[in-house]
């Protein structure tokens, strides 16, 4: 692998003394929302046990509204949610993007789990660039749902450390295809691999899954305030069925 291109722990790993939401949501899109190569466009933040489900979640939307304060201030645009859903995700996925706009990226909510479980990430943006390829020129020519090609992304790949059973995680992931562009900045998107080590049909892991992209000013979310209060607050877990994705 080449080491120069896998990030350091402290660079994509935060674990906050406390949950103040302007300093965490700061390090989230610095580290996320990255329009060149000199950040590792995901970060993990590890929230600990001393928070429940509700709260967990409703500190997901609080991070959101802070980005999205913190994207005005810096472009003149705002963030939106696109979706917003929670499920049980037992399957293994090959390197990825989660369907959405050319700009977007993911904020995924972790809830504690005895379904033991990896993550990784893949800078296929980088890769598509050292190669002169737009990342959808990458995706067409390198899909890495096939081995050959897997193995083109592995020296781009980092894991995500200290994914534990016991603790509440944010996981925020540029899930972006856009072009790099000097003149036009634009999100340069990273691509993420789940391993389920031991599924386990008697227990969850439950996965809280918001999509943001950037919006004009002014710009209505994609789902109402009355369905981020569900979000927040709702029992249900769906079950994701990667043979019938929506």
């Amino acid at each position: 692998m080449n080491a120069e291109i896998l990030w350091p722990t402290h660079s994509i790993c935060i674990r906050p003394l406390s949950l103040k939401v302007p300093s965490i949501a700061a390090n989230l899109y610095d580290r996320t929302c990255r329009t060149g190569f000199d950040a590792p466009g995901f970060c993990m933040v590890n929230v600990g046990q001393s928070i429940d489900s509700v709260a967990f979640r409703q500190l997901m939307v609080d991070l959101k509204q802070a980005m999205s304060a913190i994207h005005e201030y810096k472009t003149g645009h705002t963030l939106i949610y696109l979706s917003a859903t929670r499920f049980d995700q037992q399957e293994t996925t090959r390197p990825h993007l989660d369907g959405g706009p050319d700009e977007s990226l993911l904020m995924l909510g972790y809830e504690p789990s005895k379904v033991d479980s990896e993550l990784d990430i893949s800078d296929y943006a980088k890769c598509a660039f050292d190669r002169d390829l737009s990342p959808k020129e990458f995706m067409a020519r390198h899909n890495p749902m096939f081995q050959a090609n897997y193995e083109l992304l592995r020296p781009y790949t980092t894991p995500i450390p200290y994914f534990s059973q016991t603790d509440y995680r944010i996981v925020c992931i540029n899930n972006s295809s856009a072009p790099f562009s000097q003149a036009q900045p634009t999100w340069q998107g990273t691509l993420h691999t789940a391993t389920i080590l031991n599924p386990d049909e008697a227990a969850q892991r439950i996965v809280n899954s918001t999509m943001i992209a950037p919006a004009p000013m002014g710009a209505s979310d994609a789902i109402s305030q009355s369905q981020q209060r569900a979000f927040i607050t709702t029992p249900i877990v769906h079950r994701r069925d990667y043979n019938n994705p929506k």
